[in-house]
């Protein structure tokens, strides 16, 4: 009787995990260019001090720089919110919040956007800030669009080229990304993989070295 070969071993396959679609990243471009230009003038400045300052203006302008450069960075450059399936990380100035969409309780936006947890407390979003100007300038164009279609009605010369019809209400920049977290919580709100604790990370790479410019700025004025 002859006895079938043995087979060889199967490999494991390795687990593929499900796909996971990348971070959408909400930051304020009107920030990041004021941001950029004062850091140029700052940095203009202070190293012309730096280099032709005489006593102890090429220090001052030092701990200055120490004092200005982080908070200037914090304030327009760092905030931004990151978005995937699993949670929501908002960057703020001096600290940056992780918070799994389950355990989000809501969006709100006054005069500021903020988000709640399921406890109550509350984080401002400084990323997307909120522009009044821009709410009404939104609500005119859709005041106009929504009187714009009766008077092309009657018009008894049709357009060649109709402008298109835009869906949905005209809304401000920051309200639509508001819009759009508000969609991605309630669609991955109640996921497993969703779920967790709050975490929230002081930025001391932010504090530190302003803290520091601080102190250095304080004891050569009160030297002066």
């Amino acid at each position: 009787m002859t006895t079938p070969d043995p087979q060889p071993p199967t490999p494991n396959t390795p687990h593929t995990p499900e796909p996971q679609f990348k971070d959408r990243v909400y930051r304020s471009p009107s920030g990041i260019a004021g941001g950029v230009l004062l850091l140029a003038i700052i940095a203009w400045l202070g190293i012309d001090a730096l280099i032709t300052g005489e006593g102890r203006t090429p220090w001052i302008s030092l701990a200055t720089l120490l004092l200005l450069v982080p908070l200037v960075t914090a304030f327009t450059l760092r905030p931004a919110v990151y978005a995937n399936e699993q949670r929501l990380r908002i960057r703020n100035p001096f600290r940056v919040i992780t918070l799994p969409w389950g355990t989000v309780g809501t969006f709100k936006s006054g005069y500021s956007n903020e988000v709640l947890d399921k406890d109550g407390t509350k984080y401002q979003v400084w990323a997307v800030p909120v522009s009044l100007r821009a709410r009404k300038r939104a609500a005119r164009k859709e005041a106009r669009g929504e009187t714009a279609g009766p008077r092309r009605g009657r018009s008894p010369y049709p357009s060649p080229r109709p402008s298109p019809v835009p869906e949905g209400p005209v809304r401000a920049q920051g309200d639509r990304i508001v819009d759009e977290l508000r969609e991605l919580l309630e669609a991955r709100g109640k996921d497993p993989r969703a779920q967790g604790e709050a975490s929230v990370r002081w930025a001391y790479e932010i504090a530190a070295p302003a803290a520091a410019g601080a102190v250095l700025l304080a004891i050569l004025l009160a030297l002066g």
